[in-house]
């Protein structure tokens, strides 16, 4: 392609435009400060803390301090979350931040540079070092890791007199340097706060590094890495957060880094470079199969490859067809589509705008779910601002493309997350599923062939388009290139927005990321897929994650949902939850969904209440098969997962419940019984005074007893007696 392109001169005057409207945190000499700006931070309370902020900078008359927003980074626990941008210094991030820690953070850090070393991001921390060295650990780009290169700094910077606190080494999954090739025995370090990506090859290479960077300020031209790398802008910022620097964001890459409604700094982080080097081309067909190569699957649940969707829909001799990004997300605790289209709406515009090109759609839809108010905002933002760049309307980029987009608004109806079901909605019809075939590739919106993607999925086309096909298919499996996004969840120390690789092992996200199970306790299953999927036993966590290893195992990838489940859980009761959702939101189109989820419902309330038989589980496991096997569409072909890869793995707590009439995790209220140990209890009435049925009698200083007939087993006795003498059966 020519570099004098019409599209790409158009382009250029674009981003001419963008550059001279925004400026990168760390550039320049002014102190950004970045504060979260997402659902999950605003009810965390970031709104308050941007305000609180706000009202310190305009009292301290200082005009170099910039104060902006940005979308959720995914660390959920630890919101609101609050960055320190100072020119020249390492970047400083602060966890749970409130109205009197901004002042803190504001006085100390941001007027006398002294940072507020109890508050920062997985702290606290008794100095922060003048340098961090992050260390490429991905074996596909750096074959040779087995040099240990933080060992060879470490010295290096001994020999050259330093101390060891003034450097930090950290390790991240991959720094996206895959495509820099250097001869012989390399790997990829990024040196902050100067943000300097260096190949290193030896030992001489680290002590040039030390010598005339790290020591004399000189950045070492002869191993600099000049390109613009996906990765590299995130762990500019996060890469020295454990949580963080272990994950790959292709389809995040953008999320708790840029401004979620600036399109000038989107496009300062390659906004819209992939849709002006696929419109310069002209060759729909080239997009089409640079997604089929890449191995992309959809990121939606059934993880049908995406190039041959789109192929599919090209085939149709009908001329017009249409593109719908699908973000109905109806997973209970699941947050990835929203997280996406709150904190990077316009990489995911930029995907469909790829997506209509590639099949010669004019015409898009985003079907969103009314719940989600400020991704709404946010989106009709994006595709207001684009048209009034010229990025979306008619005649982009000069290129001949017209291509235009609108919100659809979904009522929650779960049922509508499946494709047939969700374009009669839009067609303002009840949302149910229908037969297929014929496909919506076949006939689809308004009877038109109909492409529909999920949000992560969009959200992953313009990488792919930049970096190609053969850098993101080296990223996932055999089967599924690319990376996956989890909204893990549950008993682990560390939730939130998760997306690694395809193959990654469930305890490489469990214990690596998620920081293991919280309180101590032993992890017992891993729930994936939504209420849909199944329960993975903890002797099946080296799974790998993909959407055939995951179905092998009882379950199914779905949106993303991961749910850690620890020794205290009862997975009968785990099935009940997930058949109660499934049970309450079937659309009643076909009987099997319709009355084998009530009845399955109806047997698990029996074992968890005491009165189910052996004969129980086995008209629960024959129903579940059934149900599976005859329901009309995908969400009621799942909905058994829960039941049969609990009763797989897990049948002897069913047992448990039938045969003994107990509930090992003692959850299940009915089969509990609380019991006052004569030999410890010490009359003190404790127990007595906070019963709120009074079925605990005896008097003061002599041990009490329960009215078994009478108590209501709500363990109200068990919580406040401080002498562990009410024992739990």
């Amino acid at each position: 392609m020519s570099a004098t392109n019409p599209v790409f001169e158009k382009f250029e005057g674009v981003i001419a435009r963008a550059r001279a409207g925004a400026q990168r945190p760390g550039e320049g000499t002014h102190t950004f400060i970045q504060v979260g700006s997402a659902t999950c931070e605003h009810a965390a309370g970031s709104l308050a803390v941007y305000d609180e902020l706000r009202k310190h900078i305009a009292a301290s008359g200082r005009t170099d301090i910039v104060l902006r927003k940005t979308g959720c980074t995914g660390r959920c626990s630890r919101e609101p979350i609050v960055g320190i941008f100072a020119p020249n210094h390492i970047p400083v991030k602060y966890e749970r931040v409130d109205r009197d820690i901004v002042h803190k953070i504001f006085t100390s850090h941001v007027l006398n540079g002294e940072p507020v070393l109890q508050h920062v991001l997985d702290g606290p921390f008794e100095k922060l070092a003048r340098h961090e060295i992050l260390f490429c650990a991905n074996e596909r780009c750096c074959p040779t890791y087995s040099i240990d290169w933080p060992e060879v700094f470490s010295r290096k910077l001994a020999e050259a007199g330093m101390a060891a606190d003034e450097v930090r080494f950290s390790e991240v999954a991959c720094l996206g340097a895959c495509q820099h090739k250097v001869e012989g025995i390399y790997s990829h370090i990024l040196l902050l706060p100067e943000n300097i990506l260096y190949f290193v090859r030896g030992e001489k290479d680290v002590e040039s590094i030390v010598r005339e960077h790290i020591l004399g300020g000189r950045v070492v031209e002869a191993l600099r890495v000049s390109e613009e790398l996906l990765w590299r802008r995130f762990f500019d910022v996060y890469g020295d957060v454990a949580f963080f620097s272990k994950q790959n964001r292709i389809a995040l890459r953008n999320c708790g880094v840029v401004d979620p409604e600036s399109i000038e700094e989107y496009l300062n982080y390659m906004g819209f470079a992939a849709l002006a080097k696929v419109l310069a081309r002209g060759e729909p067909d080239f997009v089409v199969n640079e997604i089929t190569r890449s191995r992309l699957r959809g990121r939606g649940g059934g993880g049908f490859p995406t190039g041959a969707k789109w192929a599919h829909a090209i085939k149709n001799p009908e001329t017009e067809r249409f593109i719908i990004c699908n973000a109905d997300e109806g997973d209970p605790g699941a947050f990835m589509d929203r997280s996406m289209l709150e904190s990077d709406p316009f990489s995911v515009l930029e995907g469909m705008l790829i997506a209509g090109y590639a099949i010669g759609a004019s015409r898009g839809f985003y079907y969103v779910r009314a719940e989600y108010p400020l991704a709404i905002k946010r989106v009709q933002h994006a595709i207001d601002t684009s048209r009034q760049w010229g990025l979306l309307g008619k005649d982009i980029l000069g290129s001949g493309f017209d291509f235009d987009l609108e919100i659809r608004l979904g009522a929650g109806a779960f049922v509508c997350g499946e494709e047939t079901a969700l374009i009669h909605s839009i067609e303002g019809e009840r949302g149910q599923p229908r037969i297929r075939p014929p496909f919506p590739t076949e006939r689809g919106l308004w009877g038109k062939p109909t492409v529909i993607n999920n949000v992560e999925t969009l959200a992953n086309v313009p990488a792919i388009i930049n970096y190609g096909a053969d850098w993101f298919s080296r990223i996932g499996s055999d089967k599924s290139g690319g990376t996956k996004v989890f909204a893990l969840a549950g008993k682990v120390r560390h939730t939130g927005l998760v997306e690694v690789p395809m193959g990654t092992t469930l305890r490489e996200v469990v214990n690596d990321i998620g920081g293991g199970v919280a309180a101590g306790k032993k992890l017992k299953a891993i729930q994936t897929g939504g209420p849909a999927g199944g329960c993975i036993p903890e002797k099946w966590m080296d799974t790998p994650i993909d959407f055939d290893t995951l179905t092998q195992a009882g379950s199914i990838m779905g949106s993303g949902g991961m749910i850690v489940l620890d020794e205290d859980t009862c997975m009968v009761d785990i099935a009940k939850f997930f058949i109660t959702f499934s049970q309450d939101e079937s659309c009643g189109k076909c009987t099997p969904c319709r009355e084998g989820t009530t009845r399955m419902l109806e047997i698990l309330e029996r074992i968890t209440s005491g009165s189910g038989t052996l004969e129980d589980l086995e008209k629960l496991e024959r129903l579940a098969r059934l149900v599976k096997r005859s329901s009309l569409c995908g969400l009621g072909k799942a909905a058994p997962n829960p039941v049969l890869s609990t009763l797989t793995h897990y049948r002897d707590e069913y047992e448990a419940h039938v045969i003994e009439k107990r509930c090992p995790a003692r959850k299940c209220t009915a089969l509990v019984r609380y019991e006052i140990n004569p030999e410890k209890c010490t009359g003190c009435t404790a127990c007595a005074r906070k019963c709120p049925v009074a079925c605990i009698s005896g008097i003061r200083r002599e041990p009490h007893v329960i009215d078994q007939d009478r108590c209501i087993k709500c363990g109200a006795c068990f919580e406040v007696c401080r002498f562990g003498a009410v024992d739990r059966t």
